[in-house]
């Protein structure tokens, strides 16, 4: 507030005119919010604004003042029609002229809506270049939490251009152009906060997808194709081949709890523990057991994460597996014969929920003719429209099918799940491998 001593020297009294174009003209005035409710830019919008505004209140000119973050009797600038160049005073703050005390100081300040008639501002007055044309004012002060923080004076050279007749109604119009104006701020603000976010979490997308095997590694004896969809820009499921050397060969695939930003970082840390132990740990059981105590280990904060994992290692000398599972969905089996079967028989919980996990394991022998897939749940619990979920026994359908490669049944689930959930974003990532003995 500005201080007692401060006050202002002229008590209003004579008669609002229409202005060129009467109010009742509403052709005029339904054409000119037409034209506002277009404009998404805040300072486009008062630029519509301003063109018609002479036509509306005759007014010869106006001025914007701001006191946001400043202490009497400091003020700036913010808008003038006396300006020959178009400032934006949200993005050129540095632009806006910053004078203290004078006239309009004390009109900003008094937080009242007025009208000065009979006008002659001297020049020592700090805002002189802006009013010495000026023979009457109304001041319209616009709140925020109370508080006159910014005003729009609007001047003529008629000493008797304004009245406090329809003051009341100028205050009320000013404030919803101010309050429109501060929400197309807002929106626009937003647009921009959520295009850069759009842009960090696409880089994150590309850094996350360069952890995933740039290419399937030519196995002998074995067809592998994979497949991978985030239900955002960046996602918590992985999977991964590693080459353990001797002709045996790791496979993994992994899931983190949630996805988005928060989940492609846990899965980060989960690659690269397993790029740091796969090769000196020469079981599965082994694998997710150092994997889980380093996770616990490095996720602190346990605030509720956790991984689900399978792990299996291929020997290609006998063609047998050995397999560990960490809370993950068991990887579907069909032999030559179609006969289903699912690696269900070494679980346990998932990683990153208790610290002495040991995981048991399991082998078998693959003959030509086997294929495994193995999938994340965002496959299984994905949803048409009706609220029904994919499930196993449709995943299972392209294994039994006719697919003669990996590649097609992955082309086969995919196609299938496409058209069972129908269009728009999946509810959560969905990883698939499919594995084929030759």
């Amino acid at each position: 507030m500005k201080p007692r001593s401060a006050s202002l020297s002229t008590t209003p009294k004579a008669v609002f005119p229409a202005g060129p174009a009467d109010w009742t003209q509403t052709e005029f005035v339904v054409e000119m919010v037409r034209e506002i409710s277009l404009q998404t830019d805040p300072q486009a919008m008062i630029k519509v604004f301003r063109k018609r505004a002479h036509a509306l209140y005759g007014a010869s000119g106006s001025i914007s003042l701001s006191r946001r973050a400043l202490q009497w009797p400091e003020f700036r600038i913010t808008r003038s029609t006396t300006w020959t160049e178009d400032v934006n005073p949200w993005k050129e703050p540095q632009r806006l002229p910053l004078l203290s005390g004078g006239l309009l100081a004390e009109l900003l300040y008094d937080n009242q809506a007025r009208v000065l008639t009979e006008l002659s501002v001297p020049r020592s007055d700090p805002a002189h270049e802006y009013l010495k044309e000026a023979r009457s004012l109304v001041a319209l002060p616009l709140y925020e939490d109370g508080a006159a923080l910014n005003m729009v004076v609007r001047i003529s050279g008629d000493p008797w251009e304004w009245d406090d007749a329809q003051l009341a109604h100028a205050v009320l119009e000013a404030n919803l152009f101010g309050r429109a104006t501060s929400h197309l701020l807002t929106a626009q603000r937003l647009r921009e906060a959520y295009a850069q976010l759009d842009h960090e979490l696409k880089r994150v997308a590309d850094i996350q997808r360069s952890l995933l095997p740039e290419r399937i590694p030519d196995i002998p004896t074995l067809d592998i194709a994979a497949s991978y969809r985030t239900a955002a820009r960046a996602g918590g499921d992985y999977y991964d081949i590693f080459d353990l050397g001797k002709g045996r060969w790791g496979f993994l695939i992994a899931d983190v709890s949630g996805h988005g930003a928060p989940a492609a970082v846990v899965m980060a840390i989960l690659r690269t523990i397993l790029h740091g132990e796969c090769h000196s740990c020469f079981t599965a059981g082994g694998l997710l057991e150092r994997v889980n105590a380093q996770l616990c280990h490095r996720l602190v904060r346990r605030d509720g994460t956790f991984v689900t994992a399978f792990y299996g290692i291929y020997d290609c000398t006998n063609r047998s597996l050995q397999y560990s599972c960490a809370g993950h969905n068991p990887p579907m089996m069909v032999d030559g014969h179609a006969r289903v079967r699912e690696l269900d028989d070494a679980h346990d919980l998932p990683l990153a929920v208790e610290r002495d996990l040991c995981p048991p394991q399991r082998r078998i022998d693959l003959v030509s003719g086997d294929a495994l897939l193995l999938y994340t749940d965002g496959i299984t619990e994905a949803t048409n429209p009706e609220g029904e979920m994919y499930g196993r026994q449709r995943l299972l359908s392209c294994l039994r099918g006719n697919a003669s490669s990996a590649g097609q049944i992955i082309d086969c689930v995919e196609k299938r799940l496409s058209a069972f959930a129908g269009p728009g974003p999946a509810n959560d990532d969905q990883t698939l491998v499919a594995v084929r003995v030759r």
